[in-house]
C-alpha cells in the first residue's frame, strides 16, 4: 500500500522540491499554505502522513499539528522545519509530531523518517538530538500550584494554538483580561514567550 501524503509548507519552491523527491515512493495527495488550511485538508483528505513546517502563516505547525493529532490521532505528522531550537522540537514532539527532522536532510533520511513515524516509533533529527536530550529537565509538579484555575484554562488553550481575541471569546473574557492571564502565565512558568510555554505546559502535565 502505497502512503499518502500531505504537505503544509509556505514556499512554493520546497512544495515542489517535496513533491518531486517523494513522488516516486508515496503519493501527493495535497498542499498548503497555512495552519488552518492543512488542519482542513487533512480533515478532508485522511492522509497517512503529514510533512508539516513550523513557520506558517495564521497558525502555526505546533498548533496545526496539536489540532490534527487531537481529531485525527491515526494521522502522522513529520516536522520538516528550518527551526534548530530544542524548545521547539520539545514543543512539536509534545504536541504530538511522530518526527522532526531540519531541512536540507537527504531524501533518503526524510523517507527513513516518515518509515519510522508509521511504524510507531520517534524520529529525531540527529543535528538536533543531543540539544533536545539536553534541554529536557525533570518534571515539576509544583507548577499546577502555582496557576490559578482561570489561568490553567487560558494555558490549555494556548497550548492548542489559540490566539489572545479567540482565547477571550471561549471564555468570554475580555482580550486585554487574557493579555494580563498570559503574562501572569509567563511569568509564573519562567519563560519568554508562549512556544516555551507550551513545552513547559506539555512536559509537566498542566494540560
Amino acid at each position: 500500500m502505497v502512503l499518502r501524503i500531505l504537505i503544509v509548507e509556505d514556499d512554493p519552491m520546497m512544495q515542489l522540491g517535496l513533491q518531486q523527491s517523494l513522488a516516486g515512493q508515496f503519493t501527493v495527495v495535497g498542499f498548503a499554505e497555512d495552519g488552518y488550511r492543512g488542519v482542513g485538508l487533512a480533515r478532508e483528505l485522511r492522509p497517512d502522513v503529514v510533512v508539516m513546517d513550523i513557520g506558517l502563516p495564521g497558525l502555526d505547525g505546533i498548533a496545526a499539528t496539536q489540532r490534527i493529532k487531537q481529531e485525527l490521532p491515526e494521522i502522522h505528522v513529520v516536522m520538516l522545519t528550518s527551526h534548530q531550537s530544542a524548545l521547539e522540537a520539545v514543543a512539536a514532539l509534545s504536541s504530538g509530531a511522530d518526527a522532526y527532522c531540519i531541512k536540507g536532510v537527504t531524501v533518503e533520511r526524510l523517507v527513513t523518517a516518515i518509515a519510522a513515524a508509521c511504524e510507531g516509533a520517534t524520529y529525531l533529527d540527529p543535528q538536533i538530538a543531543r540539544h533536545v536530550i539536553q534541554h529536557l529537565r525533570p518534571v515539576h509538579p509544583q507548577l499546577e500550584h502555582s496557576l490559578s484555575p482561570r489561568e490553567l484554562d487560558v494555558l490549555r488553550l494556548m497550548v492548542e494554538g489559540y490566539s489572545n481575541p479567540e482565547i477571550a471569546g471561549k471564555l468570554f473574557l475580555s482580550p486585554n483580561t487574557i493579555k494580563t492571564h498570559v503574562r501572569g502565565i509567563l511569568n509564573k512558568l519562567a519563560v519568554d514567550d508562549r512556544v516555551q510555554a507550551a513545552v513547559v505546559a506539555l512536559r509537566n502535565g498542566l494540560v
